[in-house]
């Protein structure tokens, strides 16, 4: 009888366990990065970590060597989301008609203007008639300083002449003397500012909230995703929201470890590593509450007004419930 009452048992059990359902699999999800720049550093961290992964996400990571492979790549539907794309690039392309939107913002406009030490430039209101290296015209740097120039000190754009160049470029106009100024990011001060005796006269992102009178930062980083994948599947997308949350507050409690990553899987030397992870906080952030969508409408009007951009504002650009529902509002 015994035999009989542990054979039906087992049976039971072999039963229950064969007819429980299957772990549910995971979402898969193709996200884009440039692994050049700022983004670089950021990307390296959330692959190293696995932060997406531990959000229940199958991810698939897509490099590209420039910016423009990144956008192209999203707006042909071959990724679902990227981190790091420029703002003013997302709203040429939602002015298109690509079905791209905004799901979060991502890398503030960390970036001062920088004068040699023994410079008669002191503040903004000095750039009339010099030379300022920067990037391209166009560029949204570019755009912000113009911005700020015109509108918190009466420096128009035709006032000054901005000698385009990339970072490292930027850096050897100002050591040999062929800039009276110029834009540089806050880590690439960090590096060179010592040696070349430099001084800052302005903070593109402070200055920006004393003109706009709006507490966030500009950003020129953004979270963009296809249409599709952010309208049609909110809980993968907050999911990738979440993940990016948490890697940087992960970078921002563990600058150490940080520069361990740079310097053995993005091959930075060890003093450039330590640099990069000491300026986490200011090169990094997830956000897309109302201030700081209030900010990107602001920069919307900034490109529109110097021609990047010529349409009027879409709001639908806006996707907000991701990251509503990453934040638990």
């Amino acid at each position: 009888m015994v035999s009989v009452l542990v054979i039906i048992a087992a049976a039971a059990a072999g039963y229950f366990w064969l007819s429980s359902p299957p772990a549910p699999a995971k979402e898969k999800v193709r996200v884009g990065y440039w692994t050049s720049g700022v983004s670089l550093g950021f990307g390296t961290v959330l692959e190293e970590q696995k932060f997406l992964e531990k959000e229940g996400l199958d991810v698939e990571f897509v490099r590209f060597p420039d910016l423009a492979a990144q956008i192209r790549a999203l707006a042909s539907g071959s990724i679902d989301v990227t981190f790091g794309s420029p703002l003013s690039a997302i709203y040429a392309a939602d002015e298109e008609g690509v079905p791209v939107v905004l799901i979060g913002a991502s890398q503030p406009a960390d970036a001062v203007v920088v004068v040699p030490e023994d410079s008669p430039v002191k503040t903004l209101a000095d750039l009339k008639g010099k030379k300022v290296g920067g990037t391209y015209p166009t560029a949204a740097v570019s755009v912000l300083l113009n911005t700020i120039a015109d509108q918190g000190y009466g420096v128009k754009p035709e006032d000054f002449l901005i000698v385009a160049g990339n970072e490292s470029r930027l850096v050897q106009f100002l050591a040999q003397k062929q800039v009276d100024a110029s834009v540089l990011r806050t880590v690439t001060l960090d590096q060179v500012g010592k040696e070349l005796k430099l001084k800052t006269i302005a903070n593109l992102g402070d200055e920006w909230k004393k003109i706009t009178k709006n507490d966030a930062p500009p950003y020129i980083g953004t979270v963009a995703a296809t249409t599709d994948f952010a309208v049609r599947n909110p809980d993968a997308a907050a999911r990738v929201i979440r993940g990016l949350i948490e890697a940087q507050k992960w970078g921002s409690a563990n600058k150490d470890q940080v520069a361990t990553i740079m310097e053995k899987k993005a091959n930075l030397p060890e003093k450039d590593a330590r640099v990069f992870a000491s300026r986490w906080d200011s090169m990094y952030r997830t956000a897309f509450d109302p201030v700081t969508i209030k900010t990107l409408k602001l920069e919307h009007e900034a490109f529109k007004k110097v021609g990047v951009i010529k349409g009027q504002l879409n709001e639908a650009v806006f996707v907000t419930e991701p990251y509503k529902k990453a934040t638990g509002q």
